[in-house]
């Protein structure tokens, strides 16, 4: 397990009667996004295992608001691989996990239970996504723990309506997470993660001066901007665009102003149209 372990992470031998690692700590040190996937299909006994073990998630008053969208089928596939930014493991992977907020279901009972509907609002888009969310990640554990591998998606999210589209979404239900699954056909190493210092607070929020983010992304910086340069198409754009640091890199050419408020605006609509808008 050590061998994952990050750097700033004391070694299991270096404290006095420290718990034993657990499986699930180990798998979570081991993750890698998954972009190559063997064409061998996910049996139907390990995916139903994984997601039951998924939907033992937390949820908000165990209301369990989301709803998940197992797509196998090639044909829808290739639908979805358009909105998904053509992304190849749409294709390639054996299953694509849609993760929805999804209150159309909860609405429905309170419907048949005589029950006043009170979540047709953004606060409750918000609960629904939370729950949609720790459900993924819990069903993306369990499937590292079989050996498969996932690549989470944020497509998913930036083209919730095209995506809803396809797999035919009712009303109150909205793509949130989503990723591919399947075993993998590569082994790329763990990517770097930024150091605890930079990210976790104790008591009350610590902001930080210049010095302290040179050091928080100083590693960030080296190995990050190796990995872009390491992509023939990102170095093109790199080149072409004059940037000179990973900084510059994130904001002029990956997520730009204008394509982060034109996603903003998409979900805005769809989030109107699903009918999780009506907060006067």
């Amino acid at each position: 397990m050590t061998d994952y372990l990050p750097k700033n992470t004391v070694s299991i031998a270096n404290v006095d009667s420290p718990p034993l690692p657990s499986p699930i700590v180990e798998t979570m040190f081991r993750h890698r996004s998954i972009r190559a996937y063997k064409g061998d299909p996910v049996p139907d006994d390990i995916l139903t295992n994984i997601l039951e073990a998924g939907v033992r998630a937390s949820s908000s008053g165990n209301m369990q608001t989301y709803s998940i969208i197992v797509t196998r089928d090639l044909e829808l596939r290739k639908q979805l691989y358009i909105p998904h930014m053509n992304q190849k493991m749409v294709l390639e992977a054996p299953v694509l996990l849609t993760f929805c907020a999804d209150f159309h279901r909860m609405r429905h009972w309170l419907r048949v239970s005589d029950a006043p509907d009170n979540f047709d609002n953004f606060m409750s888009f918000m609960i629904a996504a939370i729950d949609a969310i720790l459900v993924s990640q819990n069903v993306a554990l369990a499937a590292e723990s079989y050996g498969l591998g996932i690549c989470y998606m944020g497509s998913t999210l930036a083209n919730c309506d095209r995506i809803g589209e396809i797999l035919n979404l009712p009303p109150n239900v909205v793509p949130v997470v989503g990723f591919s699954l399947g075993y993998p056909d590569e082994d790329p190493a763990p990517r770097d993660r930024l150091p605890l210092s930079g990210l976790v607070h104790y008591e009350t929020y610590q902001d930080y001066d210049d010095d302290a983010i040179r050091e928080i992304y100083r590693e960030r910086e080296v190995k990050g901007w190796e990995r872009y340069m390491a992509s023939e198409r990102l170095r093109k754009l790199v080149e072409k665009s004059g940037v000179e640091n990973l900084a510059q890199l994130y904001t002029v050419v990956k997520y730009t102003r204008e394509s982060h408020q034109g996603y903003s605006q998409r979900v805005l609509d769809y989030l109107a149209r699903q009918d999780f808008m009506n907060n006067a």
